[in-house]
Formats: structure tokens, sequence, C-alpha cells
């Protein structure tokens, strides 16, 4: 039996989809203020992570996936149950650290306590596309500079653990990914503000790819499309393209290329 904790858009809905078309059972769960489009079986505290492993393992439970992005939440100490008590120092060394720290001690956390940890991708495998041209028109000398300042840039937000994606336009960086999320980050430019720029998105160096390996979907492509740009190039193998059909659409629609780049 699989436990999805879903956070927010596209993805937790695509994993479960997945999973029980497979044949596994799937216990949703969420924390306490995560607004997800999936409905959930169980709503959960950090406070209260030890009660919920507990809970998951009688309830079947061997297998943990975690997809969908959440803010990271506070720990009040007088909401502690006593099953979580022992975990504390670590939940605490976890929300000190930035994402891809955080994130690998939650993963030993549930390591520890006999669960496997899956990747979204593993139970989504249509989900990683292939090296090339996605859609529109094959890359220009400018676009593949772009690309490759994109790709330099991303890699500097890695090993700061910042983000995951930039956007650049003739050589010069827009804007970069922070903790709202790239979605955010598109939103927060002007209509237009970055037009004929690329949007540029690849995992962290190193990351534990089992955990918020990075994603886009329609929205991120009507966002950027809303922002001016001309380009969405993703690390091939390394991002995740959700409904892409509905990507394709959206992205010829606003003459958009999006290039998975090897």
């Amino acid at each position: 039996m699989l436990a999805l904790i879903a956070g927010r858009g596209l993805l937790p809905v695509e994993v479960q989809r997945h999973a029980v078309a497979a044949g596994e059972a799937v216990i949703v769960c969420a924390l306490e203020g995560v607004e997800t489009d999936i409905a959930t079986d169980i709503q959960f505290r950090i406070e209260k992570l030890g009660g919920l492993l507990k809970t998951l393992r009688k309830r079947g439970v061997t297998r943990v996936c975690m997809a969908g992005g959440i803010d990271r939440p506070k720990v009040s100490l007088a909401a502690l149950d006593a099953a979580t008590l022992p975990l504390l120092p670590r939940v605490r060394a976890a929300l000190s650290k930035g994402d891809d720290g955080a994130l690998r001690e939650v993963i030993a956390i549930l390591e520890d306590k006999g669960f496997e940890v899956v990747a979204a991708h593993e139970l989504v495998p249509d989900a990683l596309p292939a090296a090339g041209i996605f859609t529109g028109t094959d890359p220009d000398e400018r676009m593949r500079k772009d690309a490759a300042k994109g790709e330099a840039v991303a890699h500097g937000l890695s090993v700061l653990d910042i983000g995951q994606a930039c956007i650049v336009r003739g050589g010069q960086v827009i804007a970069v990914e922070a903790q709202p999320g790239t979605d955010w980050m598109l939103a927060s430019l002007a209509d237009g503000e970055a037009g004929g720029g690329i949007l540029y998105k690849a995992p962290k160096q190193g990351q534990d790819r089992r955990v918020d390996l990075p994603v886009i979907g329609p929205e991120t492509v009507r966002r950027a499309a809303t922002a001016g740009l001309r380009g969405i190039v993703i690390k091939a193998g390394g991002v995740m393209l959700l409904d892409p059909t509905s990507c394709r659409a959206e992205a010829d629609a606003a003459g958009l290329t999006i290039w998975v780049r090897d």
C-alpha cells in the first residue's frame, strides 16, 4: 500500500491515478492548511508526524511518495504528540535547512521507520519527456546562448539550495526561483516584462531525485506566455512535464518553444 503525501498542483493527482491504475491502494495524506487538488484521507500536523507514521504502518502502508508543493510548516512544541517527541531534534534540523537538506532528513526519517520512499516519476513513468523539441521551432543561436546561461545560473542556485529555475533574456538574468516556486516567479513579472526570454529549469546538482524533482505543467506554460517568453527549456531526464497534451496546445497557441535539452 502507498501513502501519498500530497501538496499543491497536478502532480499528486497524476501519482494517484497511475498508482491506482497499476493496482496499488493509495492513502492520501496532506499537511493541515495545504490546499490540494486531490481528496485527502488524512490531514496531519508536522508535530504529529510520529503518530502519522504509526497509523500508516498499522494500515499496511509500506511505500511513501511525496508529491506537490508545500510551504515550510512551523512547529509548536505544545502540539507535539508522544510519538513525535523523539523525532523533534531531527524535525527541527530539517526545517532549519534549505529545501534539499530538509527533504533528505525527511527521507531518512521515513526510511528509519521502515518505509520505502518512491519517486513520483517512477509512478508516472511518462512524465519525463525525451530530449528534443517538444513543441515550436528549433532553438536559434540566441535561445541556445540563453539556455547555456540558464544552465550556469541554475547550477549556482543549486549550490546554494535556493531554487531550480530562472528566466534569461539576451544573456541577462531577469528572475530566479526561490521558495514560492516557478509559477509564482512567473506571476511576479508584469505582462510581457520578460519578452523574448526563456524559462530554464533543471534539478539541483546532486539532489535526491525521489523528492522535489522539478515540474512544469499547463499553468507554467500559460504564465510563461503571459510574461512574454519565447521558450521554455528543461533539462532532459530531470524535469517532469505534466499533462503534455495541454502543455503542447498552450505552447502552440502562444508560439512558445518547449525544448527538452540534453
